[in-house]
């Protein structure tokens, strides 16, 4: 899924499979930072096939100001997929998101600096 310019995503895996039909499936898990200081969970399924890059608000799984728990959220939801995944039996390369890889992007936003 293309970012659009005014994004605030921090991190993001993709997950291919297939769908129930056979045909290639894309799942896109991100985590963003938003207005407010609210962190923000997505999750869509084949997002380049849509007409526009910006999310829907039914990709949200969650919204809110702790950090701890925008990870809980998405580490969770990337669990999910890869078991599917597993039991599909396709093979399933994506690592967790972790604390450490969204503070650099959030000090860079914050800060201003690389």
């Amino acid at each position: 899924m293309k970012q659009s310019q005014a994004s605030g995503r921090f991190a993001q895996r993709e997950l291919r499979g297939v769908d129930d039909q056979g045909a290639e499936e894309v799942v896109v898990v991100w985590i963003e930072r938003k207005q407010g200081g609210v962190w923000a969970v997505g999750r869509a399924v084949n997002p380049q096939l849509r007409p526009s890059t910006e999310p829907r608000a039914d990709d949200y799984l969650f919204e809110g100001y702790e950090l701890e728990d925008a990870l809980e959220t998405a580490n969770g939801a990337l669990e999910d997929d890869v078991r599917v995944l597993d039991d599909d039996r396709l093979p399933s390369d994506v690592k967790p998101f972790t604390r450490q890889e969204l503070l650099k992007p959030l000090e860079k936003w914050f800060f201003g600096r690389e």
